[in-house]
This record gives structure tokens, C-alpha cells and sequence, in this order.
């Protein structure tokens, strides 16, 4: 099947006529194919969404929050399609596609809300008989760049406050999880104003870089690995736009010797491995008391052995096959350096024998591990935990710290002391204590260090998508005179 280009509400191929595959990770095979767009499509989809954004960014943030919800519902009312074009071509358990529907409809509904309030501020006169108005304004057209590990989820972190706030979109979906967003804008394309919403599909270094590059766009909001968020910062910087750019992360989970040894491996398995550890957030690296590490790092391998890989479309399945080929070879590639570097392989390490198809990796845990293993240096983005020994909580943080990465971090233990010491020394945009992975779309997200730039979710999101404007009123009426 081919799908096409969604601009200004209509269907077109790709200019030059090329396309790509998309497959589904389970069974191997073609299930579609996209357009390879370029620079000529990408300059229609900005000219549609700078008309569209004469009228859309000057809606009132009322009606803009009625539509806004009317996205959520219609979201809703295609939740069960939605999901099942998620698990075909990214892997990814149908129950957790559910929750990906889910979440898109909770953010439409928060920012339809959150913008229509906050609109804008009075703040203090430096004179008398005069006023300071703070208006928050759009910038114009937004370029989205999308991951494929939460398709539709990471979609409406951008499009919900980017639309809340008066924009106009053009959005890039990732080369492996394109028809996610293709269904969705046909979902939603009969009550879409034209031109607001524009998907051009294509390779990052074809029609990514155009949308970075395009002097119309000011605005760019990436996620994905640390390299190509450099590319984007210094490829936006000629044109002096601004930039929200979510990337990697190699999140340490700290187990204190007070922790509750069966809920820390029930965590710390579930952080490691949903997804396929296919998560920014995932639990990357475990630093555990020395005093109880064999017995945590036992109920660990049990806990690995119990997660259940299998179909996506079952609702039994815990984890599918990894999202695509390139990601299963980068895991078996990184798993045998870990063992040629030293790393004690625990359980896992390998495709498991009982599937005859799909990219699957049995969930992995190593021990024997020492701080200079790339296994604990880079992102591994794979389901994959090593586990190091520690002798205090200060050498839990220094450890923590140890990397360039600075997006979470989870602490399992049962005081709060040392637990807010952890959060108040980690340098991490989260912290979270004694529940891996967790969020809540009124508090920001992001990364500290080269793990992002910008926040999504709360308040935070919002503001990346507006600009503050004063205006400085003057209503004393009496003879002025400004020379001194």
C-alpha cells in the first residue's frame, strides 16, 4: 500500500516520485511504502502553513481550545485503528499503543485549556498613570520532528502546546514509524482547517534538513539522539531559530540498602525493558548497595525471565521485537563489546530461540561492570541493564553524574532524606523516587547536559511555543516634556 504527503488537506506524492519501505518489525515483511519528500515539498507544506496561520494565529485561544478537544475525541473515537498501525510498524505491545491514544487525547485537552488562561500578564508600572502589558504570541509556522518509539505520544508532547499556542505545523515523522502519523491526520483531516497541519514524510538528511534550513520555519522541536540535535543547533543557528531539542539520556536507578528489594528489581526490570528499553528515560544503568547487591541483582535476573516478548497485537505480550533491524543489529553489537570488554553476562544477551521472525532481544542483564564500559558510558537504547556495586549514596551520585547525559534518574530507598539529596546533586531534568519512569504532563521534561534544550509538558511547553511581546501604555493625559 501507498501512502502520501498530507498538505493543506490533500494527498500528494513526493515531487521527485521516490519512496521508501516501512515494515513491520514482527513479521519482516513490507507493509508499505511513503514518499521520499525533498526541498520541493517541504516549501509547499511551509507556503500552505504560513497562509494557514494568518487566520489560525489569530483565533481566539477559546475556539482554538474547542477544536483542540474536538482533536482529543476524534483520537479517541479512532483509538482502536490507531493502535494497531503503532504495533504493526514500530513493535510495540498493543496495549501500550492504547495508552500512546490515550495520552495524544490528554494532551490535546490539557494545552486546549492551559493556553485559552494563559494568555498573558500585567506587570508592575515604573510610572505612575501607566501600564506594562505582557501578550504572549505565536511564532508562525513550528517544524516538528518526530521519533519513532512513541509515534503518536511524542507527537502531541509538540503539536498540543504548538497548536494551543497559535501555530501552524509542519511535521516530520520518522523514516520507521510514518504511517502512525499519516493514519492520524487522516483521522482528523475532514475537521482540520487547511494548511495547519502538514506531514511530509522523508529521510532526516533530505526533508529534515530542509525544514531546519527553511527560512520561513523560526521554530524547530526535535527528538532523538544527541548527534542529530547537534546537526539541527548548528544548522538552525544560521537562521537564528530557536530550537527544543528532547535527546538521549542514560538514566541511573539507585538502590539503597533500605530499599524494598522486590519492588526495586519489579522497578527496575520494568524501566529497563518496557519497549524494548526503546525509552529516553529507560533504566540504563543500576547502581546498587554493596550490601545487597547479589540478592537485588538475583531478583533482577528473575524479574528479566519473566517478561513475556511475543506478538504485539496479543494483550498478553509485555514486549515486542525491536523496532526495526537496524536497532536489533545496534543491540547485539553492543551486547558483545560489553562481554569482550569484561561485562558478566547475567541473562539474556541474545535473539531468543523460539521466534523464527521479528527483531526480538531478550531482556539482558550484565554484572562485573566497571565505569569506563561503553555499555554504562553511551546510550544503549535496547533492553539492557548492567549493574554496578556501590559503598555510599555520594559515590551512587558521583557515579550518577559520571556521564554527559542529564535526563532522569530514579532513587529506591525509604528515606526521604537521602532521597531529596540524591535529587537536590543529580544533575537531571527528573528525578523519581521509588517509581521508575514516571511523568505527569503538568510538570516539565526535559534534559540537563547534552541530554536537551527546552522543556516539554506544564507550563514550560507552552512558553516554548510563544513569544512575549510588551506593550507600554501611557494614559496621563497632562502637558509631558521628556528633556530633562
Amino acid at each position: 500500500m501507498n501512502y502520501k504527503n498530507f498538505i493543506n488537506n490533500e494527498w500528494s506524492d513526493a515531487d521527485s516520485g521516490k519512496t521508501f519501505e516501512v515494515f513491520n518489525p514482527y513479521t519482516e515483511k513490507v507493509i508499505a511504502k511513503v514518499p521520499a519528500s525533498g526541498k520541493s515539498d517541504v516549501n509547499k507544506a511551509v507556503e500552505v502553513a504560513q497562509k494557514a496561520f494568518k487566520d489560525w494565529g489569530s483565533m481566539t485561544a477559546g475556539d482554538r481550545r474547542d477544536f483542540l478537544q474536538d482533536l482529543a475525541q476524534r483520537s479517541l473515537d479512532h483509538a482502536d485503528s490507531l493502535a494497531k498501525t503503532i504495533s504493526s510498524e514500530m513493535g510495540k505491545p498493543i496495549k501500550d499503543a492504547m495508552t500512546e491514544i490515550e495520552d495524544l487525547s490528554e494532551y490535546l485537552q490539557y494545552y486546549s485549556e492551559l493556553a485559552r488562561d494563559q494568555v498573558g500578564r500585567i506587570v508592575s508600572p515604573v510610572e505612575k498613570k501607566s501600564m506594562s502589558l505582557v501578550r504572549y504570541e505565536p511564532y508562525g509556522v513550528v517544524g516538528c520532528i518526530i521519533p519513532w518509539n512513541y509515534p503518536l505520544s511524542l507527537m502531541g508532547w509538540k503539536l498540543a502546546p504548538a497548536l494551543a499556542a497559535g501555530n501552524t505545523i509542519i511535521m516530520k515523522p520518522s523514516e520507521v514509524t510514518s504511517l502512525s502519523l499519516l493514519h492520524w491526520a487522516d483521522v482528523v483531516s475532514d475537521i482540520m482547517p487547511p494548511g495547519v497541519l502538514n506531514v511530509v514524510t522523508g529521510y532526516g538528511s533530505e526533508a529534515g534538513e530542509e525544514i531546519v534550513k527553511h527560512p520561513s520555519v523560526p521554530i524547530i522541536t526535535f527528538t532523538g539522539s544527541v548527534k542529530t540535535g547537534k546537526r539541527i543547533a548548528r544548522l538552525a543557528a544560521d537562521n537564528l531559530k530557536k530550537v527544543s531539542l528532547e535527546l538521549g539520556g542514560k538514566d541511573p536507578v539507585i538502590i539503597c540498602d533500605d530499599a524494598d528489594i522486590s519492588v526495586a528489581a519489579k522497578g527496575a526490570s520494568w524501566g529497563g525493558f518496557v519497549n524494548s528499553g526503546q525509552v529516553c528515560t529507560s533504566i540504563e544503568r543500576v547502581y546498587v548497595y554493596d550490601s545487597i547487591a547479589d540478592n537485588f541483582t538475583e531478583a533482577l535476573v528473575e524479574e528479566a525471565k519473566k517478561v513475556k516478548l511475543g506478538d504485539p497485537m496479543d494483550k498478553n505480550t509485555d514486549v515486542g521485537p525491536m523496532a526495526s533491524e537496524v536497532q536489533l543489529n545496534n543491540t547485539i553489537k553492543k551486547v558483545n563489546l560489553a562481554k569482550e570488554q569484561g561485562a558478566r553476562l547475567l541473562t539474556g544477551g541474545n535473539r531468543p530461540e523460539e521466534f523464527e521472525r521479528g527483531y526480538f532481544f531478550s531482556p539482558t542483564v550484565f554484572d562485573k561492570i566497571t565505569s569506563d564500559m561503553e555499555i554504562v558510558t553511551e546510550e544503549s537504547f535496547s533492553p539492557v541493564i548492567p549493574v554496578q556495586k556501590v559503598g555510599s549514596l555520594n559515590e551512587a551520585i558521583d557515579m550518577a553524574n559520571s556521564t554527559k547525559y542529564g535526563l532522569g534518574c530514579t532513587i529506591f530507598t525509604k528515606d526521604i532524606e537521602r532521597a531529596l539529596t540524591a535529587a537536590d546533586k543529580i544533575k537531571s531534568g527528573t528525578v523519581c523516587i521509588n517509581n521508575p519512569l514516571m511523568e505527569n504532563i503538568a510538570a516539565p521534561f526535559g534534559g540537563m547536559k547534552q541530554s536537551g534544550i527546552g522543556r516539554e509538558h506544564g507550563i514550560e511547553a507552552l512558553e516554548e511555543f510563544r513569544e512575549a511581546k510588551h506593550i507600554y501604555i501611557d494614559y496621563d493625559h497632562s502637558k509631558k516634556s521628556w528633556w530633562f
